[in-house]
């Protein structure tokens, strides 16, 4: 007997609990009261355009995105002062101080097949485009734009492994610096496969 109550209570409670999911306004015209919203930060997200900025309180009220505490600077959270984004290590020495990285920047990873077999696959994906597979300096961006290094031979066969590494971060003449689209321990495996796969093939 005490079952059938308990199959009992549980019916009319699972009836009660879809009914009170009811969403359909027409069965439902009058509401004394609001419905409860649990997390309504997530159903009416305040949005913040980021490229867009309407700053201009006075005169466009209707408008105004600014993300409050980041006035001035859009609408992108800017990094706390003196912070360093986490995985990512400072890198001090300017462009213009080449030699000085060529002489003294050490190649923190170890070398083997591996680190080889990813720095190919960063080269091809990073470099080839403009040094050529080979690193002979004809790769197809080198036909409308003169000046491509070669890094398989002349001067550039003789570089160390820091030399690669600050150019691949700093840039130089006529390359961009690319730290912020390469990591430093993929632009370091870029100078391992340089000097191992490229150079000592020649």
């Amino acid at each position: 007997m005490n079952f059938t109550y308990i199959k009992l209570a549980l019916i009319v409670s699972a009836v009660g609990f879809l009914a009170s999911c009811n969403h359909n306004f027409d069965r439902i015209p009058v509401h004394q009261q609001p419905r409860v919203e649990f997390a309504p930060n997530m159903y009416h997200a305040e949005s913040y355009e980021p490229v867009s900025v309407i700053d201009d309180s006075v005169n466009f009220p209707e408008g105004y995105n600014q993300m409050p505490g980041n006035e001035g600077f859009g609408n992108l959270k800017l990094p706390v002062a003196n912070t360093i984004k986490r995985g990512s290590t400072p890198y001090h020495i300017s462009k213009d101080s080449l030699e000085f990285a060529a002489r003294t920047l050490q190649n923190p990873l170890v070398l083997n097949d591996q680190v080889l077999a990813e720095g190919e696959v960063l080269y091809t994906r990073f470099c080839a485009h403009c040094h050529g597979e080979t690193g002979g300096g004809d790769g197809p961006v080198s036909e409308k734009l003169k000046g491509v290094a070669n890094l398989s031979g002349g001067q550039l066969a003789t570089v160390s492994e820091g030399h690669i590494f600050h150019v691949i971060t700093r840039g130089k003449g006529r390359m961009l610096q690319h730290a912020s689209q390469i990591d430093a321990n993929d632009r370091w495996k870029i100078a391992h496969f340089v000097k191992e796969k490229i150079q000592k093939k020649q």
